[in-house]
């Protein structure tokens, strides 16, 4: 399905977990489903205000979130209610898996932050990831963690990272 498409849209509840637990669950439009990846549109889901200090999360806001199913992150586009682009807020994640309606994606403490402008490119919760112990119950999903944040970096400092959501 794509965004312009004639077909019915379909409502999907994107189920965020960590450490195993739903650490948020929201409603959001499928736009687009490849078979390998997947957007979504969805209303800024937090209780009230999410200020990060380079950025606000509010409600108005709108998120076009993209995900994979063979790749270790999701990338999800933020802007105003008034459709101005403030940037894209990535989280590090396990591939995602669509069963029926429901989108799940397990984030694994990692995320970067791009600006609207490319200018401000910044690794966040590295500290968290560190404490969370991932590297000693599962090496390899660690491993796979850094390498999906150093390449969304380098997209990210690049030319690369508005090719990822075309």
């Amino acid at each position: 399905m794509s965004a312009n498409s004639a077909e019915p849209t379909t409502e999907v509840s994107v189920v965020l977990l960590k450490a195993g637990r739903t650490k948020i669950r929201y409603p959001a439009t499928l736009l687009h489903d490849d078979g390998t990846r997947l957007a979504v549109r969805a209303p800024w889901a937090g209780d009230g205000v999410r200020d990060f200090g380079f950025v606000r999360f509010e409600a108005g806001d709108v998120f076009t979130e993209y995900y994979w199913r063979d790749r270790w992150y999701a990338v999800k586009e933020v802007r105003t209610g008034a459709g101005v682009l403030k940037g894209w807020y990535c989280d590090i994640t396990r591939p995602a898996v669509l069963t029926g309606t429901e989108l799940v994606v397990e984030d694994l403490d990692l995320d970067l932050w791009r600006s609207a402008d490319g200018t401000d490119v910044r690794r966040l919760d590295e500290d968290e990831f560190a404490g969370s112990g991932l590297a000693d119950r599962d090496a390899g999903a660690a491993a796979a963690a850094v390498a999906a944040l150093d390449e969304l970096e380098r997209l990210a400092r690049g030319d690369g990272f508005t090719g990822l959501l075309a």
